[in-house]
């Protein structure tokens, strides 16, 4: 059930978050099929503006939810955080009597909810995603997809079952220059391919000065609620929860999920991935809770080609035998020769699937049930190149993994970091 009437301040903080034990119905609950989605074709219609359900009130979900309302078809109804100050202020872009929640499973109750966007910490999207899926929703989802590999699968597994659109928020695939590289690499401008860099910055170390007070109206054991309890200190929220290993990856899975994205794009390998990963990293002297300040990882696949990612620089390019292509932000396309990117693409060349946009690609797919430019398996996919990097640099050495199977072959220490424990009773 939802609540009847909009939570206030004094409401968020004395009503207790419910259950998690209830969480186990909560995520095998059948499927209910939002009205509004439907029109006569059972596809939703043009004019009917999607109702949205915004959880993760934080950094990037401000300008994806900007983005979805810019398309003229969406609506905001409702808005979850475990921090009361960013769901009040998200509540504001909503319609008259938008509904603050801070438990998920409240705000995917309501059945007048079409589509969700899920801009959580990493550690949270897999719960959250499954979750939404039971109850009917379309879904865009921030990168990185997923906290672990096994979460991942999950995640795919739940969105074929209920037959769900899912949109991951890797935009960098509806960017023109992005695709044209890509296209052009699959098309043989540069020859045969020989490997693929991707830079992508490196991570901050925060450390720790002791513990802080819990900011008035954070629950914060709903905001760990998977991970391990940990007393409350200011760097594992907001901003700084990127380089806690509890509750992401660093930047290995934050902007690797961009470039090495694009590198399997380019590579034609958005159904498979690597089958050796070496990687090394430099840690903090706070210890192996932290991302390593500084890395590199090489992933190489069965047919030799390698992708060589680095904490140096921010940008991705294919070599191949008679050249190469750049790609990055801002619509950057350069190649040598220089001629590469600018001949057009014949209609014998690569075509890849070109979106209007992220955002409004996400909303046409939820109205025609076609799949979206990174769909979930693809962003599945992507993500696992990037935790395997992470295994890899963590324990200091190469792992073979077998991509079909989906499994670390020949090393069970590496093999058990594919999942990861839940503090109890959240699991999958």
């Amino acid at each position: 059930m939802h609540a009847s009437r909009r939570i206030t301040r004094r409401k968020f903080l004395a009503k207790t978050a419910r259950s998690a034990a209830g969480v186990a119905a909560a995520l095998s609950a059948p499927v209910i099929v939002p009205r509004s989605v439907f029109g006569v074709s059972g596809l939703a219609a043009a004019n009917d503006r999607l109702a949205l359900g915004w959880i993760g009130c934080g950094g990037q979900g401000n300008s994806d939810v900007g983005n979805l309302l810019k398309t003229g078809q969406v609506e905001l109804v409702a808005v979850c955080d475990a921090y009361y100050e960013h769901a009040a202020k998200a509540a504001q872009k909503g319609r008259a009597g938008t509904e603050i929640y801070k438990d998920f499973r409240a705000l995917l109750d309501r059945d007048d909810i079409d589509i969700v966007e899920i801009a959580t910490p990493d550690h949270w999207h897999a719960l959250t995603a499954i979750a939404a899926c039971q109850a009917g929703k379309d879904i865009y989802c921030q990168k990185p997809l997923s906290l672990t590999i096994e979460e991942g699968r999950a995640m795919v597994a739940a969105v074929r079952r209920y037959n769900r659109i899912f949109q991951v928020g890797s935009q960098q695939r509806s960017e023109f220059s992005f695709r044209r590289a890509c296209e052009l690499v699959r098309s043989g401008r540069i020859g045969q391919l020989q490997y693929v860099e991707t830079r992508i910055g490196g991570n901050r170390t925060c450390g720790y000065d002791g513990f802080d007070p819990i900011p008035e109206g954070l629950d914060w054991d709903m905001y760990l609620g998977p991970a391990p309890w940990v007393p409350y200190n200011r760097h594992r929220t907001f901003e700084s929860f990127r380089w806690f290993w509890d509750y992401s990856g660093g930047s290995m899975t934050d902007w690797g999920a961009h470039h090495n994205d694009i590198a399997q794009w380019g590579l034609g390998t958005d159904h498979t991935g690597p089958v050796e990963i070496q990687g090394s990293g430099v840690f903090p002297t706070s210890g192996l809770m932290e991302t390593p300040i500084s890395y590199q990882a090489t992933f190489k696949y069965k047919n030799g080609v390698e992708i060589h990612c680095s904490s140096e620089g921010n940008d991705c390019t294919f070599y191949g035998t008679d050249g190469w292509i750049t790609c990055n932000r801002g619509g950057k396309l350069i190649s040598d020769p220089p001629d590469i990117v600018q001949e057009p693409l014949g209609p014998n060349d690569v075509h890849l699937y070109e979106s209007p946009g992220h955002h409004r690609n996400f909303i046409e797919c939820v109205q025609s049930r076609k799949t979206p430019i990174c769909d979930v398996e693809i962003g599945h996919r992507s993500i696992t190149i990037c935790h395997l990097g992470n295994i890899s640099i963590r324990l200091g050495r190469k792992i073979y993994w077998d991509p079909d199977k989906e499994q670390i072959v020949g090393d069970e220490e590496a093999a058990r970091w594919v999942g990861k424990p839940m503090r109890k009773p959240w699991h999958l």
